[in-house]
C-alpha cells in the first residue's frame, strides 16, 4: 500500500500530475455522491490567491463550485461523466485564469470525470518563466493530469 494525501480539506484549484511518485493522491468528489478516487501523483495548487486585506479568496474553484451547483448539475456531482459542454466551460475557466497554455480538458476521458476531479492533458510547464512556474520539468508533454477542487457537498 502507498502512502496517501487526502485533499479533503484542501482550499482552491489544482492539478494532480501523475506520475511514478510512490504516493497516491485523493480526494472527495462527485458532489453528494461524495466518491474518493485515488491517483499516483504530485498535487500542485494553481491560481489561489487570499488577501488579507480586504479577507477575499480568489481561485478557479469558485467559478467552477458554482457551475456544479447550479442548474445543469444541482451538486449531484456529474457522476456519470461530463460532455463536451461541461469541458468547454471548464477550459474557458482555464483560459480566464491564464493555464489554458499549459492545461486542457481531456476530451478523450470524459466519461471518467466528474465534479472536482476532471481528466485534463497537461500540455507544457506551466509557465514560459521557469523561476515563477508552479510545476517545471515534468515533460515529456503531453501527460496526464487531474483538475480538482473541494466537492461541493
Amino acid at each position: 500500500m502507498k502512502p496517501t494525501i487526502r485533499l479533503y480539506d484542501a482550499v482552491g484549484t489544482g492539478v494532480i500530475l501523475t506520475c511514478q511518485s510512490g504516493v497516491m493522491v485523493s480526494n472527495q468528489t462527485g458532489g453528494t455522491a461524495c466518491l474518493q478516487p485515488e491517483v499516483e501523483g504530485v498535487y500542485v495548487p494553481l491560481r489561489n490567491d487570499y488577501s488579507a486585506q480586504d479577507f477575499r479568496f480568489s481561485s478557479p474553484e469558485l467559478e467552477l463550485s458554482a457551475y456544479f451547483e447550479g442548474p445543469k448539475h444541482r451538486g449531484a456531482g456529474a457522476i456519470s461523466g461530463l460532455d463536451s459542454e461541461d469541458a468547454e466551460f471548464i477550459d474557458d475557466i482555464l483560459s480566464r485564469h491564464g493555464l489554458n497554455e499549459s492545461i486542457s480538458v481531456d476530451r478523450e476521458k470524459l466519461g471518467d470525470s466528474h465534479e472536482a476531479w476532471v481528466h485534463v492533458v497537461v500540455k507544457a510547464d506551466e509557465s514560459h518563466d521557469e523561476d515563477l512556474a508552479q510545476f517545471t520539468g515534468f515533460g515529456p508533454y503531453p501527460r496526464h493530469g487531474i483538475l480538482t477542487w473541494a466537492n461541493s457537498d
